[in-house]
């Protein structure tokens, strides 16, 4: 009975010495190269996987080992490999390597083209005309089209019947995710939109149980977090702002928020100052308009930050239901419509208010 102990102990050290030698050899074999930074182009074809591109990186010395590469991708739930030209160095690892070549806009042919946070349609727009073959008809043709809309409410779990409304400015506002992309010349819009919307999934992913669980439906909740992008420059500030909208709606209050107005008024916010009839259009944007008491404008009116849809998903919980910003960007929170008005009159008293 003492041999069977000690020679099933013996196995069981054996059995752990093992793996925790293939362990070393895995993690070593999976690290980066060298810490050689230079960058390398390194090519994905059409028909390319992440298996059959392994000895072409081994070949430009960009990982250790076929072997433990292959168990690395085998093993990792890593999304489908992006055809396209890449910037690869030796120091990277394998799974920055992966991560790099499964995400589409990292690809190196074409033109750099920014949408920043805060950007609208308008500027999503300009920014493809001038950098790409595009018209503004070609991105008007393909937006008034009915199948293409409906083409995207079947692909992506976060767009709905909503977007129809028609009374919304532009059916994609608010959906196409801000940030920086390397997109060709000659592509097409609807290419171009699929990269924009492929980021907005992978911002929204993670949120998808928050947002399932909401009492606002997701395109309300990017309609919400559109006007926080625009009204605040902090994430304390926005968390904070998008509590105060939520205390407006729920005392079946306007928002009262002057981004909205200029929106509704087709008016970009560095443009002109607003006249009084723009002020208290009935449209489906102004939220300052007395028949948009305890509303949100029909759809977003930019395209928000990943922080600022966080902001409406937890806003920070507070007793105020005001706020307004000096001109250096600090924001103000108050109670009420009185608190309101004597800061605004503070910060003209101290040269701190907006003059136009």
């Amino acid at each position: 009975m003492k041999k069977i102990l000690i020679t099933i102990l013996c196995s069981f050290s054996l059995l752990v010495i093992c793996m925790c030698v293939i362990f070393l050899l895995y993690t070593n074999g999976i690290k980066k190269v060298s810490n050689d930074s230079k960058e390398i182009e390194f090519v994905v074809k059409k028909g390319n996987n992440f298996y059959n591109i392994a000895s072409s990186l081994k070949s430009q010395n960009l990982i250790k080992s076929e072997f433990w590469y292959k168990i690395y991708v085998k093993f990792n739930n890593t999304n489908k490999i992006k055809e396209g030209t890449y910037k690869l160095s030796k120091n990277m690892s394998v799974k920055e390597i992966v991560k790099t070549l499964s995400d589409s806009k990292l690809g190196i042919n074409g033109i750099k083209i920014t949408f920043k946070e805060g950007n609208n349609m308008y500027d999503v727009i300009d920014g493809i005309i001038e950098n790409t073959n595009n018209t503004k008809e070609d991105i008007d043709t393909l937006l008034s089209g009915t199948n293409y809309i409906d083409s995207l409410i079947e692909k992506y779990w976060f767009i709905n019947d909503e977007v129809k409304n028609e009374n919304i400015y532009y059916i994609l506002e608010g959906y196409l995710y801000p940030d920086t992309y390397q997109i060709k010349k000659d592509a097409s819009v609807s290419d171009i939109f699929t990269i924009m919307l492929d980021e907005m999934d992978k911002k929204l992913t993670p949120y998808r149980d928050k947002i399932e669980k909401s009492e606002y439906s997701i395109h309300e909740i990017l309609t919400l977090a559109s006007i926080v992008e625009l009204e605040g420059t902090t994430k304390e500030d926005r968390k904070l702002i998008a509590g105060v909208f939520e205390n407006r709606l729920k005392a079946n209050m306007n928002l009262g928020s002057d981004v909205t107005t200029y929106y509704g008024a087709k008016v970009r916010l560095s443009e002109r100052d607003l006249y009084a009839s723009e002020l208290q259009d009935e449209n489906s944007y102004n939220t300052r308009s007395s028949k948009m008491i305890g509303k949100l404008p029909v759809g977003p009116i930019c395209n928000p930050s990943i922080e600022s849809i966080d902001s409406v998903l937890e806003p920070e919980e507070s007793d105020y239901y005001y706020f307004v910003a000096d001109k250096n960007h600090k924001t103000y929170f108050t109670k009420t419509a009185n608190e309101h008005t004597a800061k605004i009159q503070e910060l003209k008293e101290a040269s701190l208010w907006y003059e136009y």
